[in-house]
C-alpha cells in the first residue's frame, strides 16, 4: 500500500484539510499504514500536482485558512486501478522477533522483561480494537462499513496472535529459567553449550 492511495481513500471518504486528514490517519488509517504529518502534507501536494485531488474553493478566503480537499476523476481512477491491482503479501520483519532468535546464542538477560512490555502494548492495542468494535459496527449493513470491519477484524486478529504467542513465548522462557539454564546462554553448570 502507499501512502498516495490511503490518503485518496480517506479522502474519497471524506473532504478533508491537512490537518483533519492527519487526525483522521492518527485515529484510523494510521493502525495499519503510518505516516508523519509531513508526509501527509508533501503527498497532498504531489497529488494536487498530479491532478489526482483539488483544493475546495472556500467561501471567505483568508490568511492562513486551511484548504480542503476533495478527490477529482483521475484520482478516483487511479485509486480504483491500484484497489484492483495485484499486491504481494510483504514478509515479517520484527525486530522482536530477531531479538528472541539472538537470545538463543546469546542468552536470555532482559528478554522475559521485553516479552513482557510487548504482551501489555499488543493487550491494550486489543481492546482499543475491540471497543472500536463494539462502538462503531454494531450492527453494519452498509457494504462500506462491512469492509472497513473487515480491516479491523484483521487487526483484531493480528493483535489475539501476537497476545497468546507472547503468552507462548513467556511460559517457554520461563519454564527454560526453571529448568536451570544460565541466562547467558550456556547451561547452568558452566559446561559447553550444545
Amino acid at each position: 500500500m502507499s501512502l498516495p492511495h490511503a490518503i485518496l481513500t480517506a479522502l474519497l471518504e471524506k473532504p478533508s484539510s491537512g490537518l483533519a486528514l492527519t487526525r483522521r490517519f492518527d485515529r484510523s488509517i494510521g493502525y495499519f499504514w503510518s505516516a508523519t504529518h509531513q508526509q501527509i502534507y508533501r503527498e497532498l501536494g504531489k497529488l494536487e500536482q498530479a491532478g489526482f485531488i483539488r483544493a475546495l474553493p472556500s467561501a471567505q478566503p483568508s490568511r492562513g485558512q486551511k484548504k480542503e480537499f476533495e478527490v477529482l476523476p483521475a484520482g478516483r481512477t487511479e485509486l480504483t486501478r491500484w484497489a484492483g491491482g495485484e499486491q504481494d503479501p510483504k514478509p515479517i520483519r520484527d525486530a522482536l522477533l530477531l531479538r528472541l532468535r539472538a537470545s538463543a546464542v546469546v542468552g536470555r538477560a532482559g528478554l522475559d522483561e521485553e516479552l513482557r512490555r510487548h504482551l501489555t502494548l499488543h493487550r491494550r492495542q486489543l481492546a482499543e480494537y475491540q471497543e472500536i468494535e463494539d462502538r462503531d459496527f454494531g450492527a453494519a449493513a452498509d457494504p462500506e462499513d462491512r469492509l472497513r470491519r473487515l480491516v479491523l477484524r484483521a487487526g483484531i486478529g493480528l493483535e489475539t496472535f501476537w497476545v497468546e504467542w507472547l503468552e507462548e513465548a513467556l511460559a517457554e522462557v520461563t519454564e527454560l529459567d526453571a529448568a536451570g539454564e544460565d541466562r547467558s546462554g550456556g547451561p547452568a553448570d558452566g559446561g559447553p553449550a550444545g
